[in-house]
């Protein structure tokens, strides 16, 4: 077995847990996430708390169990806390803009640039050169601040560019003569 599935998932109070034979929902204060299970994964309510197990016989029931266990805490979190990502612009002239479910960036070309946010996401501004995306769940939340990173993403030699708040940029030495 996973070490990582050895650890049960706790149920916070306020969550609703319902599992079936191909697929965990989980419904809390924030919303509602649904997740396929793998078929050679066993997903169990166990009191206050969710078990993952391995069925017999499959080559990758042991590290899908891993996977499953971690999938079903996150969306745990994502129902109680939530996620957030922080992004920061770096570069003269670099602004966001939150308006609605839309972000508009300046990041240098010669047009704006706007990001349409998926359903259940949802987009700040605190200032003009910082960007918090929030959301329940922690992949859309992650790839939506990836698109908006692949937009103008660091560049080497000056740093400029959007980059999440806590990643550091090696920046490179200029070329000699």
């Amino acid at each position: 077995m996973s070490r990582v599935a050895k650890n049960p998932v706790a149920i916070p109070k306020g969550v609703e847990v319902t599992i079936s034979a191909a697929e965990i929902a989980i419904k809390g204060p924030l919303g509602t996430l649904r997740q396929s299970i793998h078929p050679a994964v066993s997903v169990e309510k166990d009191g206050e708390a969710i078990v993952c197990k391995a069925k017999d016989g499959a080559d990758n029931a042991r590290a899908m169990s891993g996977t499953v266990r971690a999938l079903v805490n996150n969306m745990v979190n994502g129902v109680t806390k939530g996620f957030e990502r922080k992004l920061t612009l770096v570069g003269v002239g670099y602004r966001a803009q939150a308006q609605g479910d839309k972000l508009n960036l300046s990041l240098g070309f010669s047009h704006p640039v706007v990001h349409q946010m998926p359903a259940g996401v949802k987009v700040e501004t605190p200032s003009q050169t910082e960007v918090v995306i929030k959301g329940i769940d922690k992949q859309q939340v992650g790839q939506v601040a990836a698109e908006v990173r692949a937009y103008r993403s660091p560049e080497p030699y000056k740093g400029k560019g959007v980059r999440y708040s806590d990643e550091v940029v090696v920046l490179k030495e200029t070329k000699k003569k």
